[in-house]
């Protein structure tokens, strides 16, 4: 473990602290980075040590969130998060901020965000982030028409493959089974499991419960 392991953008973001400080921060970082999958809650005790260290640094908050938000943590992700836009501007993180009122129980919230100015702006996976977490902010109001409209877009595409696009078809399928369209979620799910080139989700066996197929129900 090594403070140059650190990203060079962020770490041009720690140039304010003195040299023992920053190393030791960049230090933390990388930690936190390298834990956040595997031990989310080491992971976020590096980050809250950086936070301790550089708290007015922007990139340290928002990583700060992030690994809170991996570890469950929704009310000191949300903080975090929320204090790193004010610090650096932008609209970044919006669906992990959304999925953060979520898991604190308030899905009206999470759609709120969803129709902020802030949302409207966001293009590319970002966009699809966030419409997926607004989906499931209507699924746990029980709105499952809503939540299967929220991700009708033009990227609902057969033809589209990688990790967003096998997000966008799971949610989708996911919604449309829980609308009562079963054939069209089965359809979906297996469109979610053609794009999943990285095998994160369980779209293929979601599609052998609905089919049967599964040996294990």
């Amino acid at each position: 473990m090594q403070a140059a392991d650190l990203d060079p953008t962020v770490r041009r973001d720690l140039l304010s602290l003195d040299k023992t400080n920053a190393e030791a921060v960049a230090r933390h970082l990388v930690m936190a980075v390298r834990l956040i999958d595997d031990d989310p809650r080491l992971a976020l005790a590096h980050a809250r040590a950086a936070r301790q260290r550089a708290g007015r640094i922007a990139v340290v908050r928002e990583t700060a969130g992030v690994t809170a938000y991996h570890a469950g943590e929704w009310a000191e992700a949300l903080s975090e998060l929320r204090t790193a836009r004010r610090m650096s501007g932008g609209s970044g993180l919006l669906a992990v901020m959304a999925d953060c009122e979520r898991g604190l129980g308030r899905p009206e919230r999470a759609i709120e965000l969803g129709r902020s100015d802030e949302a409207r702006a966001l293009s590319g996976d970002e966009a699809t982030e966030l419409r997926i977490v607004v989906a499931g902010a209507r699924m746990d109001l029980g709105e499952y028409d809503q939540a299967v409209v929220t991700l009708q877009t033009s990227d609902l595409d057969p033809a589209r493959t990688g990790s967003a696009a096998a997000r966008l078809f799971y949610a989708y399928a996911d919604a449309l089974v829980a609308a009562g369209r079963t054939d069209e979620g089965l359809t979906w799910f297996l469109n979610a499991a053609s794009a999943d080139l990285d095998g994160e989700t369980d779209a293929e066996e979601r599609a052998d419960e609905l089919t049967g197929d599964n040996p294990n129900p």
